[in-house]
């Protein structure tokens, strides 16, 4: 597949954009920080977790769950947190994210997820299984031009730019997320600045074959890790 100039000069521009818009964590990032975290306290809360996400936070795709342990702490306070305020899961086409949303809500205040979060992230990380196969080669070159000046050219995030760990990520999670930015289901709260920003990024990004590549040449990264 041919990307034509002009593609490549939007897919750049877009890209650069994203990543100078977003020189400062968000509020909770940092006020979390100055919360101490009871691991004991975060293992009780994560037993309403472990039928959709499994005893090690590992994921389970029959239930569009996705792999917990793997992901840095920042980013999952910030979910959970979007979750439990509206700000994520309550577009009317998000039927996964509005079955989060009130598992969120059983966290009662931030003291909760700071719990939660810290137990599990004393859960051992397992390694994603692929179940999109794309061409990796082709899949890297697409990641350095859209992705890459944000999420690191390892796909290893960059929390000063609010950029999450992609390798982190169930392949097929990340598809359903690239597409749910893409199409408006994320992104679209007047709230969510970073959502928005990573939504404009998404739309640069063809539906197919494109995003396929761009997803396993994430996961061959994974697997060097």
């Amino acid at each position: 597949m041919k990307i034509h100039i002009l593609f490549l000069i939007i897919l750049i521009l877009s890209a650069i954009t994203s990543c100078n818009n977003t020189t400062k964590p968000e509020t909770e990032d940092t006020t979390d920080k100055a919360l101490k975290a009871d691991t004991q306290k975060g293992k009780q809360l994560f037993a309403t977790c472990i039928a959709c996400h499994g005893n090690n936070g590992q994921g389970i795709q029959n239930m569009n769950a996705p792999n917990l342990a793997a992901q840095d702490a920042w980013n999952l306070n910030r979910q959970l947190t979007n979750f439990k305020t509206g700000i994520r899961g309550t577009h009317v086409d998000d039927i996964y994210g509005a079955q989060m949303a009130p598992m969120a809500q059983t966290l009662a205040d931030e003291q909760a997820i700071v719990d939660v979060v810290a137990y599990i992230k004393t859960l051992s990380a397992t390694a994603n299984e692929q179940t999109i196969k794309g061409d990796i080669v082709k899949g890297e070159d697409y990641y350095n031009m859209a992705c890459g000046s944000c999420h690191g050219t390892n796909a290893s995030g960059n929390e000063s730019l609010n950029s999450p760990k992609l390798t982190a990520i169930n392949d097929w999670y990340l598809e359903r997320q690239v597409l749910n930015f893409k199409k408006g289901i994320r992104g679209s709260h007047g709230d969510d600045k970073f959502g928005a920003q990573m939504k404009q990024i998404a739309g640069t990004t063809e539906e197919g074959q494109m995003l396929n590549d761009i997803i396993a040449y994430i996961h061959s990264v994974e697997e060097l890790q």
